[in-house]
């Protein structure tokens, strides 16, 4: 038997060879930044994508980075609320109780975790559970954090460490970016679609 996380709610598919493909837009560290979600958003028809996952970080721009020049917060609501049904998110280390006050979906939780088919796909932050300080996992399987704002692709004793960057301010002379992830691999792209970094399952 398969659990497979669809959409926020629970569906069991049986069989092993039975399961549905699942495409995911993965974004991470909006902080506010109206545009970087647009146009991150926008990748959802580009890539014909069934679902979102938010690695946290939402609305507040934080005490340590500066502020986004298109720092628009009340536009990032309304630019994600009417996708709730689609969104799985987790808690970054700048979200608060407020901003589930105005969110229409879940950002609370430390982690989340769904399957692609029989692969586990650890979500979290990255302020808790890191690449430094993994939760159990078996290889193939996958951790899936933002809070660098640097994209990865990388492979660390079996585990798939996996990263989108940030769609508002990156680091390490990154571009923004934002992340697809689907049964194949995962893939980083800019905010104009252009491949950053690629790995396969």
């Amino acid at each position: 038997m398969i659990i497979m996380r669809i959409a926020g709610d629970s569906a069991i598919i049986l069989g092993k060879e039975s399961f549905i493909i699942m495409k995911y837009l993965v974004i991470s560290d909006i902080h506010g930044a109206a545009d970087g979600a647009r146009k991150a958003l926008d990748a959802i028809s580009y890539h014909g994508c069934d679902a979102v996952l938010c690695l946290g970080d939402v609305l507040y721009h934080g005490p340590r980075n500066d502020l986004p020049e298109d720092y628009a917060p009340k536009e990032v609501i309304a630019l994600l609320n009417p996708l709730h049904e689609k969104i799985t998110a987790v808690r970054g280390n700048c979200d608060a109780e407020v901003d589930q006050m105005v969110l229409d979906f879940p950002v609370t939780a430390d982690y989340n975790i769904l399957y692609l088919g029989a692969r586990k796909v650890f979500l979290s932050h990255g302020h808790i559970y890191s690449p430094e300080h993994l939760p159990h996992l078996q290889a193939g399987d996958v951790f899936l954090s933002g809070h660098t704002h640097i994209p990865t692709c990388e492979i660390c004793e079996g585990i798939y460490l996996l990263n989108p960057g940030s769609c508002a301010l990156p680091k390490g002379s990154h571009p923004r970016s934002y992340g697809i992830l689907d049964e194949t691999g995962f893939t980083v792209f800019t905010l104009d679609h252009k491949v950053c970094e690629t790995i396969q399952f």
